[in-house]
């Protein structure tokens, strides 16, 4: 997904009025001089959304906001949460006259760790927007605990950066299960999204979906048994915008299983990583789903504390074109963490995958979603990380990795703390400590940093038990996306004699 909100064309201008080049070309029409490489800038505005985080009751969420210190980035800026503005009430939408809303949550300088608390039923889904030295790598945790009812546990989800494209393998309209797709609009603007699903013989027949108009400023949850005409298990749904944009996400409940926050997938690829499968999972199910017109044969590999093997018996997934796989993996950690990789057998064809990972037995059984993510790339960061329960995950599918992970300081006080550690090729390095800062109060950030070798996958699992429920929430580390790629060019500014 793209995260960055940078306008590439107001850097242009600035590199020009800054460098005194520009793009030109000679007197005979052609470039005086080729393009230089892409440069990489501090993005300078950043957009996240944060949905609902629940209709119980008895809910308590916490919200932690990080944006780690970048270089070249401005030296002032601000960030800040605020409620969405609704519709056909006394709340004044931007741009009109009338009080403006209240910051729920702001944030004055990169590298410091804040704050927020909701409880029940009443928080809303909430606008962030992030500017200067506070843009560039900007994350906001949400996390949500409810001890009973459908969905009790901990539902915990980054808040993303509204976009036009969303894949989510892993829903479902099963019985017992309730899954609700939340889309936030933060603009102007209405939004008018269509939200597809695909099931195990192909696309889901509804008109129900077609053209859902978010309006501005607003957020709007679907209910996905709606959209169905009967109850299915294991569902791929995609939803794009016509018109505007959105942040979407899942929120699934189930009666007996708990339930959390299913994030979107990264985009269609022939390979996908879906890291940190927790060592004590009870139960594993993998759901893939390829887009094309093409069927997809998947490897499946697990890629261990030790290195890579194959899970037996569940060697290869066969994928066909237009239709949902779904195939229930069991306790396939074997005690030990793990993470998954899928490749190609023959021909590559982008697929999209999801886990539903299930901790715990019986009446005290919660599960969570790892969704295929995007490696960690320069740097990425996870908030909401607790003095006790916090488990890192990295894995490093091809050559060996160094990475740095820095603890930030707390939201009430802390030193920040960092620590260095290798990932062997083909392997998970479950950390089961990761740094925490010096004193710590409150919650702080992990910030991953890959200093040498191959890619970097990683996700953290936030454990918070309770009754005897083995409570947790699962968030991928992908790139923070805090830079972008700016081409430069030349212009020979002299002026021409004629």
């Amino acid at each position: 997904m793209n995260r960055t909100t940078q306008s590439l064309i107001a850097v242009v201008v600035a590199l020009g009025a800054v460098t005194g080049y520009a793009t030109s070309s000679g007197p005979d029409g052609k470039d005086d001089a080729p393009a230089k490489a892409a440069a990489r800038l501090p993005v300078e505005r950043t957009s996240l959304l944060c949905p609902v985080p629940s209709a119980s009751d008895l809910a308590e969420t916490s919200y932690t906001a990080y944006t780690p210190k970048s270089r070249g980035a401005a030296s002032t800026g601000k960030a800040a949460l605020v409620p969405v503005l609704k519709q056909l009430t006394d709340v004044p939408q931007e741009g009109t006259k009338g009080k403006e809303t209240k910051p729920f949550l702001t944030q004055k300088k990169p590298g410091e760790a804040v704050g927020g608390e909701e409880s029940g039923a009443e928080a809303p889904a909430l606008i962030g927007t992030a500017d200067g030295a506070l843009a560039p790598g900007w994350t906001v945790q949400q996390t949500t605990t409810y001890s009973a009812g459908t969905g009790r546990g901990a539902h915990g989800t980054n808040c993303t950066a509204p976009d036009t494209d969303f894949w989510f393998p892993a829903a479902s309209t099963a019985k017992g299960r309730s899954d609700y797709i939340h889309l936030t609009n933060p603009d102007d603007s209405a939004a008018v999204v269509d939200v597809e699903l695909f099931g195990p013989d192909g696309e889901v027949t509804s008109q129900v979906g077609e053209a859902i108009q978010v309006q501005p400023h607003s957020s709007v949850p679907v209910l996905l048994s709606t959209l169905a005409d009967k109850q299915y298990p294991n569902l791929t749904m995609h939803v794009t915008a016509r018109s505007g944009r959105v942040a979407a996400a899942v929120q699934s409940a189930d009666e007996k299983l708990g339930g959390d926050w299913l994030p979107a997938t990264a985009d269609p690829a022939p390979d996908a990583v879906l890291p940190g499968i927790p060592k004590d999972a009870t139960s594993v199910r993998l759901v893939a789903f390829a887009p094309g017109s093409d069927d997809a044969d998947l490897k499946l590999q697990l890629a261990s504390p030790t290195g890579t093997i194959t899970p037996a018996g569940h060697e290869n997934l066969h994928v066909k074109a237009g239709m949902t796989a779904a195939v229930d993996l069991g306790d396939v950690t074997k005690g030990e963490a793990a993470s998954l990789l899928l490749s190609p057998t023959d021909k590559a064809v982008p697929v999209v995958a999801a886990l539903r990972v299930t901790r715990g037995k019986g009446s005290a059984q919660e599960t969570a979603f790892i969704p295929a993510t995007n490696a960690a790339g320069t740097r990425a960061t996870v908030a909401d990380n607790r003095a006790k329960g916090s488990t890192l995950s990295l894995v490093a599918p091809g050559k060996s990795a160094k990475v740095k992970v820095t603890a930030s300081p707390g939201t009430e006080g802390g030193t920040p703390a960092t620590k260095t550690y290798t990932v062997k090729g083909g392997t998970t390095l479950e950390i089961a400590r990761p740094p925490v800062p010096a004193g710590l109060k409150g919650a702080y950030a992990l910030t991953v940093e890959p200093l040498s070798g191959g890619e970097v996958y990683g996700s953290r699992m936030l454990a918070l038990p309770e009754d005897g429920v083995p409570m947790f929430t699962v968030q991928t580390l992908p790139d923070d996306r805090g830079t972008v790629a700016v081409p430069e060019a030349e212009r020979d500014l002299t002026v021409l004699q004629r």
